[in-house]
């Protein structure tokens, strides 16, 4: 993971998960000019999380298959633990730690 910078995060979607930089762009945009406080953008912690998943193709598709089985899901509560298990998901990837640099 980059620095927990808007700048060395752009960076890393640009390199390693290209297909993710338009949208992280125009939501950027929009984020950053209702801020008042750069520190608080919700934006940046959504979009760490979408870079975390986004570099791991295994999980990637994991987070794709659970959120799919859930949306054609007829049961209810099955549906209901798939999006949990996503939800779990993309919460520890918006707690990923920036690798230690040396």
């Amino acid at each position: 993971m980059p620095e927990r910078s808007p700048k060395a995060l752009r960076a890393a979607i640009a390199q390693y998960a290209p297909h993710l930089l338009t949208d992280f762009d125009e939501h950027w945009t929009w984020a950053v000019s209702e801020a008042y406080d750069i520190s608080t953008v919700p934006a940046l912690a959504r979009w760490w999380g979408a870079y975390a998943i986004a570099r791991d193709p295994v999980l990637e598709a994991r987070l794709e298959d659970l959120e799919h089985r859930a949306a054609e899901s007829a049961n209810a509560s099955e549906a209901w633990a798939l999006l949990e298990e996503a939800s779990r998901i993309r919460c520890r990837a918006r707690r990923a730690e920036p690798a230690a640099h040396p």
